[in-house]
């Protein structure tokens, strides 16, 4: 343990080898060399500032698009909670902080009678990660609707960038080396409340049908890649229900990996390594990962 990550006094909470897997929406993964939940932007900007030059920084939202490696992260784990996951209402808007849950910001939304958020009931995550991987489904993205996103730097600074300069691209934003997110602003516009809360309700469904929302996932595993749809060229290289260890491609929806119970991290990877093998040999195609992979390997 870093006698540097020791010395830390922040006004938050701070853990030691704290275990990560039960944060983890797949339940797996080893533990945070230390785990830091701030109280404030102040708390976490102060703190940064005094960890040694190259210490690992890690930022973990809802951990739901996440492969928590078996060996733990080392360095500065930070976890946003808090008043971080704050929603104000506005009458074009809303301004919502890194850790409110996308479901949350979709249900007050609407409660407000605001539009054109609903596409976030669909999205296992929080603000924060979405704005960093330009989280999207059923017609939205948060290219969509992003007015500007606040963002912490390294050095304690706060900017705030606009859609522009985040550059959003496919499940991608453009961020500073080391910028946290601290909050964004998503516009809206003035809608029937009973209209739009049906219309989540129908994203609900659909997505209740069509993906293994109660296993123990990590929501899609791989991005689409040009012009096809990752579930199909998995399904059609064969890897459907494919297992390794306790890891099992969806049988419901092949761009889903499951824990059935007892999976490793490692089988997990593994799993995905392997379809992504299988899906380029069968078709030319290669599979990039969508599910951040943090940490190492044991």
């Amino acid at each position: 343990m870093s006698t540097a990550l020791r010395s830390l006094t922040p006004r938050g909470r701070l853990s030691f080898d704290a275990p990560l897997g039960p944060r983890a929406w797949f339940r797996t993964g080893g533990n945070a060399e230390a785990l830091f939940v701030p109280k404030d932007t102040q708390d976490l900007a102060e703190t940064l500032a005094a960890l040694p030059h190259g210490t690992p920084v890690t930022v973990l939202g809802a951990c739901s698009n996440v492969i928590i490696r078996d060996g733990g992260i080392d360095g500065l784990v930070v976890r946003l909670a808090g008043g971080f996951a704050d929603i104000v209402m506005e009458p074009d808007g809303l301004i919502a902080g890194a850790a409110a849950l996308d479901m949350i910001v979709a249900e007050q939304a609407a409660n407000a009678g605001l539009a054109d958020l609903e596409f976030l009931a669909g999205i296992p995550g929080s603000i924060g990660g979405a704005v960093v991987m330009n989280a999207g489904a059923y017609g939205s993205d948060m290219n969509a609707v992003l007015d500007w996103a606040e963002i912490l730097l390294p050095d304690g600074s706060i900017a705030r960038l606009s859609n522009q300069a985040l550059a959003f691209s496919y499940r991608h934003a453009v961020l500073p080396e080391g910028a946290i997110v601290l909050r964004a602003r998503l516009k809206a516009q003035s809608g029937d409340a009973a209209t739009i809360r049906a219309h989540i309700a129908e994203i609900k469904a659909a997505r209740e049908a069509s993906q293994p929302v109660r296993a123990r996932t990590g929501g899609s595993t791989f991005r689409n890649p040009d012009g096809h749809k990752a579930w199909q060229v998995i399904d059609e290289a064969g890897c459907r229900g494919l297992m390794q260890g306790g890891a099992q491609v969806s049988e419901k929806h092949c761009n889903f990996l499951l824990n059935l119970g007892e999976a490793t991290s490692t089988d997990l990877e593994t799993l995905g390594d392997e379809v992504c093998r299988r899906v380029l040999e069968h078709s030319g195609i290669a599979l990039h990962w969508e599910i951040k992979r943090l940490g190492k390997r044991p």
